[in-house]
């Protein structure tokens, strides 16, 4: 797509540079797997991500798990900004640039693989799938595509749902609810499990200040959060103008969630909110299945039920947008074969290593969820939970849209809702500004 390549081909000046000397000094090797070590001899890997202290334990258990395994395969690991994936991925491109031999890396998102499979740095795992009689649709939820070709590993998803204060929903005599439930029927919900004044308020919901809370029918139904398919801004969608108004009438009318100018002038948590109790109910996303029951951390005695998030109207898909983390093969890696087993073991790995949910779909990962929640299962209501993984939704599949601009994209979203809900501007007015904002940048990346 016109779009994708523009926008993906957009290197450093520092990357290019270091790219055309690496090509004048011939010293680059064949990339094909003809310059594979025999399957017999001792090869090592290096495998490159950003892990802190926490996540290097999980590295480290799937590393030995892996090496016992594969005798003739050792992993170097390597973090290179430990916390920090955008910081990463900066130093991962200059050791490329540089001509250092790549074998296995993490990005934090699709984009990151799109970007660099257009530079040519990302291996294409076509034949490597093929040699291992693998059809990736099968394999996992989401499989990232650039002209035609594979690159990417889904490693863990990550999706939104709703977390509802079991207790409150009971007070209020309300039941969990399932998927297909409506934006409208949130709004109701909201509305009933208002109570109190003041300090003492108990909130129906919960929305913070990001995009995702502006418009969360784009953000989680559509394949992209803010372009098209065709390649065009995605703020001319008739949910923005809905949502926009559904947020005012809540605020203003229902007084059912906290004012847009309290979370932000507060800088409130949106955890602490949840947890507190000042909030019934939270949108939010699969990284606070382990909050719910952390107690030591986040003290609270209720029950969360688990629901998926809202759709727009009765009769929608319930299909969401998952993100996550994706394992790829550098194109620049002598041992691309151990470089794939290695991303395979990780990526299928369901044992007590994985700390996340699995991008792989071909085994039940419930048991790991189980585990995950053994001995704090008085803190979830485990049906809904389980039901709200496993069984209400599907994944949306991968857009073909790939922007290096999201950023300030999701700027512009956040300034036309603030002008919309603190401005008092029309939802229209507000719409088009967004919309002709979209086009300016989009019309300068394309040049």
């Amino acid at each position: 797509m016109k779009l994708k390549k523009k926008a993906t081909l957009a290197l450093s000046t520092a990357f290019l540079a270091m790219t055309l000397l690496s090509a004048c000094s011939g010293s680059s090797e064949s990339n094909s797997s003809t310059s594979e070590k025999p399957k017999d001899e001792k090869v090592t890997i290096k495998y490159y991500n950003w892990d802190n202290e926490v996540m290097q334990a999980s590295t480290e258990k799937y590393i030995e798990q892996f090496e016992k395994e594969n005798p003739n395969i050792d992993v170097e690991h390597v973090s290179l900004v430990p916390g920090n994936s955008l910081e990463t991925l900066k130093k991962l491109d200059v050791l490329m640039a540089s001509g250092e031999s790549i074998d296995v890396f993490m990005t934090p998102h699709i984009d990151a693989i799109y970007q660099r499979a257009a530079q040519g740095v990302v291996a294409p795992l076509d034949d490597l799938y093929k040699e291992n009689k693998l059809n990736p649709e099968e394999e996992y939820y989401v499989n990232p595509k650039y002209d035609g070709k594979y690159y990417g590993i889904l490693n863990n998803i990550s999706t939104n749902f709703v977390l509802l204060n079991k207790e409150a929903l009971d007070e209020a005599g309300l039941e969990v609810p399932k998927a297909g439930w409506t934006w409208d029927e949130f709004s109701e919900y909201a509305k009933k499990l208002t109570k109190g004044e003041g300090t003492e308020k108990q909130y129906g919901a919960y929305f913070h200040n990001w995009g995702l809370y502006a418009n969360p029918i784009a953000q989680v139904h559509l394949k992209h959060p803010f372009m098209t398919e065709d390649g065009k801004t995605n703020f001319t969608d008739p949910s923005y103008e809905y949502f926009f108004n559904l947020r005012r009438q809540m605020e203003k009318t229902d007084k059912s969630i906290k004012p847009y100018a309290d979370v932000i002038g507060a800088k409130l948590n949106y955890r602490t909110e949840y947890f507190n109790g000042d909030a019934a109910m939270l949108l939010t996303g699969t990284w606070m299945i382990a909050d719910t029951g952390n107690t030591g951390q986040f003290p609270h005695e209720f029950k969360t039920a688990f629901a998926p998030v809202p759709v727009h109207s009765k009769g929608d898909k319930n299909e969401i947008y998952m993100g996550g983390n994706y394992l790829a093969i550098g194109q620049s890696s002598k041992n691309k074969e151990a470089a794939f087993k290695f991303a395979r073991f990780i990526s299928t790995n369901l044992t007590d290593a994985r700390t996340e949910l699995p991008g792989w779909k071909k085994e039940d990962a419930k048991p790991l969820v189980e585990k995950w929640i053994a001995g704090k299962e008085d803190y979830y209501d485990v049906d809904s939970l389980m039901s709200t993984l496993f069984d209400s939704t599907e994944a949306l599949p991968a857009s073909d849209v790939s922007i290096t601009y999201a950023a300030e994209l999701d700027k512009i979203l956040g300034d036309g809702f603030s002008q919309f809900i603190l401005e008092d501007k029309s939802a229209k007015e507000v719409q088009k500004w967004m919309a002709d904002e979209a086009n300016k940048v989009i019309k300068e990346n394309e040049k």
